[in-house]
């Protein structure tokens, strides 16, 4: 911890600079995000290490993150200064954090700020940082493609016969998915596959499109490496090889461009007949109302955005900037391979956005089970799609109640719980 003798200069929210205040402890910043031990000392030495006083960056699991940050505010005092999260994660304290709209937000995606109000005339949270999923594919993949198929606009189906063709032509499976235990294999179902062919996460969770998605990925996984069940972060199966093509999130696929640049493409994830579903992660950074020091924590949340901390944060993490900044010229290669692969998802005619799930509070898990167990059933098990559809629905109508959490983008809003028909 710095000395208390230690000085400081600070901004505040209104743009006026107070010199040569006695520096108070460093600001707690508890943090959802950059869990990973390398990631989080990245954002000790690379990103917080400039701001006056120093920062104590703290990660955690969701469900302790939540623990703490709900048991100072029932205190009513706290050591936390600043609550880093995802969308989700910060949408269900929304009472208790403190209005930042006197933040200067200049260039920052006014989408997602507007997010960030969740739903009220405050400003809850700032954005942070942004991500989202890709698909990557080894460059001796490509000769495997389908006739006439393009890498930005693929479907589902291209999907299926480009694996089989891999399978076929090397003599064994080159799909992989993170379906291992710390593998993101929910958001894909959630974010991508599901709304893909149904038009919603939740509402639609049981319906004939939900059936003809699970049949499809049940033909997927007839190409996908038997290994996948242990597979967490696809970078290590496509720098070995043991796959050349797969799903996963743009932070858990970076060591691969970054060993081997010149060797992988990384391309939007496929459509489906409602549109080419995509799941942007949203990271934002809020002040609970029992934070020790206002004025300090919003310096934190200003300092956040600066144009070279944004790419500090980029370079630390891999998550993009959510302001409008120039990369530099000597940014990563996964950088540089995933940046254009973002923008042809967003921008893509047919994309369909989908929020990260909203609303459940300390249910977040329980929520991506019911996914889970929908995989495990059918794929992995061999069960009939629909009468397992039908029974997880039921645990999805059931938790949607206990919550009372309302529907999310791409599910029309509800008044009540999101209603599963």
């Amino acid at each position: 911890m710095k000395s208390m003798s230690y000085l400081r200069t600070t901004v505040t929210a209104a743009g006026v600079a107070l010199a040569a205040l006695p520096a108070l402890a460093e600001p707690l910043f508890w943090s959802t995000q950059a869990n990973p031990v390398e990631e989080s000392q990245k954002m000790r030495d690379d990103v917080l290490a400039g701001f006056p006083g120093g920062v104590d960056y703290q990660p955690s699991d969701p469900g302790p993150w939540l623990t703490r940050i709900q048991a100072e505010l029932q205190a009513g005092s706290g050591t936390i200064a600043l609550l880093g999260g995802l969308h989700g994660d910060l949408s269900g304290l929304g009472a208790d954090l403190v209005d930042l709209s006197g933040i200067d937000t200049t260039g920052v995606n006014p989408v997602m700020m507007e997010l960030g109000t969740l739903g009220t005339e405050e400003q809850k949270y700032i954005p942070w940082m942004q991500a989202t999923y890709l698909m990557v594919a080894n460059k001796k993949a490509l000769e495997f493609l389908p006739e006439g198929a393009d890498l930005n606009t693929l479907t589902y189906d291209q999907l299926i016969a480009w694996s089989k063709a891999l399978a076929e032509g090397t003599g064994g499976p080159k799909f992989g998915f993170p379906a291992g235990p710390k593998g993101l294999k929910h958001r894909f179902f959630q974010g991508f596959l599901l709304p893909a062919y149904t038009g919603s996460t939740v509402t639609e969770f049981r319906s004939a499109g939900a059936e003809e998605a699970w049949g499809k990925f049940r033909e997927l996984w007839q190409y996908a490496n038997p290994a996948s069940t242990n597979y967490s972060f696809m970078q290590e199966q496509l720098v070995t090889e043991e796959v050349w093509l797969a799903f996963d999130h743009v932070a858990r696929v970076a060591d691969a461009f970054n060993q081997r640049p010149d060797d992988f493409v990384a391309f939007p994830v496929p459509a489906g007949p409602k549109g080419r579903a995509y799941m942007p992660v949203v990271a934002g950074i809020a002040v609970p109302k029992t934070a020790p020091d206002m004025e300090q924590a919003k310096a934190l949340v200003a300092y956040m955005l600066k144009p070279e901390i944004q790419i500090a944060t980029l370079r630390a993490t891999n998550f993009f900037p959510v302001t409008d900044v120039a990369l530099p010229d000597d940014m990563p290669a996964s950088v540089r391979a995933s940046g254009p692969a973002i923008a042809a998802t967003v921008s893509a005619p047919d994309a369909l956005q989908v929020l990260l799930p909203m609303g459940l509070g300390d249910k977040g898990g329980q929520f991506n089970q019911v996914y889970i167990d929908v995989f495990e059933r059918i794929i992995l098990g061999g069960q009939d799609i629909r009468p397992v559809l039908d029974e997880q629905a039921e645990a999805l109508r059931a938790l949607m109640a206990e919550t009372g959490a309302p529907c999310w983008a791409p599910d029309a809003a509800s008044e009540g719980p999101c209603p599963v028909n």
